[in-house]
């Protein structure tokens, strides 16, 4: 079950427009409240991960899984 969805839904459709550096996403969606964890939430059920890319650093974006969830809800990634 997908706590806070709409949320989690918001934060990958922003990814799905283009990969983001992980500090554009924790300074966007980083909360310091703990019923809303809307990055754990998209990271432990897989719809988005991070990658590590040299002189780039670490670069969030969307995964097949993330993808198709998005495809389900009615939106449809950007890329």
């Amino acid at each position: 079950m997908l706590e806070n969805k709409s949320l989690v839904l918001d934060l990958i459709e922003w990814v799905a427009r283009h990969p983001r550096t992980y500090d554009e996403v924790m300074d966007t969606w980083r909360t310091s409240c703990p019923r809303l964890p809307i990055w754990e939430d998209a990271i432990d059920h897989g719809l988005v991960v991070r990658d590590r890319q040299k002189g780039r650093g670490t670069i969030v974006r969307l995964t097949d899984t993330g993808r198709k969830l998005l495809q389900s809800e009615g939106r449809m990634p950007f890329n």
